[in-house]
């Protein structure tokens, strides 16, 4: 990095490490503002902000308060998260500077400030973890996300086939393999403008983590039938349940957030889905909902969750999130889950998915749900699986991670009204 796109990092760091907005709106915020940065300089700014992010314990441990002294975190960031030798970044370092980075470096082969700074987690995190995971397993669980994700996106059956776009994508020298679940999916190692790529202008693909296509694949939607989409966002995973229904049917895509729900619109269009409905709604409670009661084949709960399965895409999330949020995002879902269960008709299917690692808003909140709803049945996630020749198992839920799938951190429960 040369000087001035330092001092930009920095000016960066001074707002995002503050952890009041997430570190995507603080970055778009900040390059708006400052319209003549080039391609290349974004580039840097934004991987060097996003790699103090994902090394923060270490350099909280060697740095007293890092959103007050901005440069200094960025300039660790550079050793810690992009792997840059002290002696290249010599000729901008003042002593104290020399000395920080020298003592931060023989630090970081100690680990002996504790596993949340080895794991680079939060206090609050690993002791909530620890309730269900080994150390070994919450260092692997931290490791795992310390890197970037690949680029998964999701071919749209509408408009072509995988082997077909794959093939199109590698003779175009694109490092590109089929994703080894989901029958839609490719992974690209490494990012591309896919947004200007004629397959993506066209609708043929889709960007989707490979976890969130499995989600769409266990609600098993066929042609015909009505679908919620309970809490349905920008759509990723409507559309994707959109192409497996063959646009033959009705998908109620819901969700609070107008915003939202006018930006799967355009997504719509462009894959050529018209059996897909938006509606906003007040909340799960809203009486526009009574009107589906019972009637739906099949109804996807995408909860409002903690987001600690996406913290190699939004590695700030781990310090926006804490127990207080938990408990509320907790009582949220439990609310949702019960109201969306009385949408589903005899026979139908509920999918309750988060994109959260932590068992109290997976597995505890399934178990509670099975509990009081003894209308409803556990389906085994590994048989559905299995009967659509997906080679996963893990166990009677899906339970994803990055270190053991390198994919978001996905958890699906699937109940059936008996």
């Amino acid at each position: 990095m040369n000087p001035i796109q330092i001092e930009h990092t920095a000016a960066v760091l001074a707002d995002m490490l503050t952890f009041k907005q997430p570190a995507d709106a603080v970055l778009s915020a900040y390059f708006r503002a400052h319209k003549k940065l080039g391609r290349q300089d974004r580039h840097e700014i934004a991987e060097t902000a996003f790699a103090a992010l994902r090394h923060y314990q270490k350099i909280a441990a060697s740095l007293r308060r890092p959103s007050e002294q901005p440069r200094k975190a960025a300039l660790a960031a550079l050793v810690l998260g992009r792997s840059i030798n002290i002696g290249r970044l010599q000729d901008i370092l003042d002593e104290d500077e020399q000395a920080f980075l020298s003592r931060l470096k023989s630090r970081k082969s100690e680990f002996s400030d504790g596993l949340n700074t080895a794991a680079e987690l939060p206090q609050w995190l690993v002791e909530r973890l620890q309730q269900h995971l080994s150390d070994d397993e919450i260092l692997a669980f931290g490791r795992s996300i310390s890197n970037p994700a690949p680029l998964d996106i999701r071919v749209n059956t509408l408009k072509t086939k995988r082997d077909k776009a794959l093939a199109q994508l590698q003779s175009e020298g694109i490092a590109a393999e089929a994703a080894p679940f989901s029958p839609w999916g490719i992974r690209l190692q490494e990012k591309i403008a896919l947004n200007k790529h004629p397959l993506f202008l066209d609708g043929a693909l889709e960007v989707q983590d490979e976890g969130s296509q499995l989600l769409a694949l266990l609600l098993g939607a066929k042609r015909g039938e009505i679908v919620v989409d309970f809490c349905a966002g920008a759509g990723g995973k409507t559309l994707a349940v959109g192409a497996q229904m063959a646009n033959k049917g009705r998908i109620y895509a819901f969700d609070i957030a107008e915003k939202r729900l006018a930006n799967l619109k355009p997504r719509m269009t462009r894959a050529g889905l018209t059996n897909i409905h938006p509606e906003r709604i007040s909340s799960e409670h809203d009486p526009r909902i009574a009107r589906l009661s019972g009637k739906a084949d099949r109804v996807l709960v995408d909860a409002p969750c903690s987001g600690l399965g996406t913290l190699r895409r939004n590695p700030d999330l781990k310090y926006r999130q804490s127990p207080d949020t938990i408990a509320k995002l907790l009582e949220q879902q439990h609310s949702i889950l019960d109201a969306a269960a009385g949408l589903v008709k005899e026979q139908g299917r509920l999918v309750y998915a988060t994109c959260s690692v932590l068992p109290e808003e997976n597995e505890m909140q399934a178990e509670r749900f099975l509990a009081e709803h003894p209308e409803f049945e556990l389906m085994d996630c590994s048989s559905l699986l299995a009967g659509l020749k997906v080679d996963l198992n893990t166990g009677p839920y899906l339970s994803l991670n990055s270190a053991a799938h390198h994919t978001d951190g996905f958890f699906a429960a699937v109940f059936q009204r008996k």
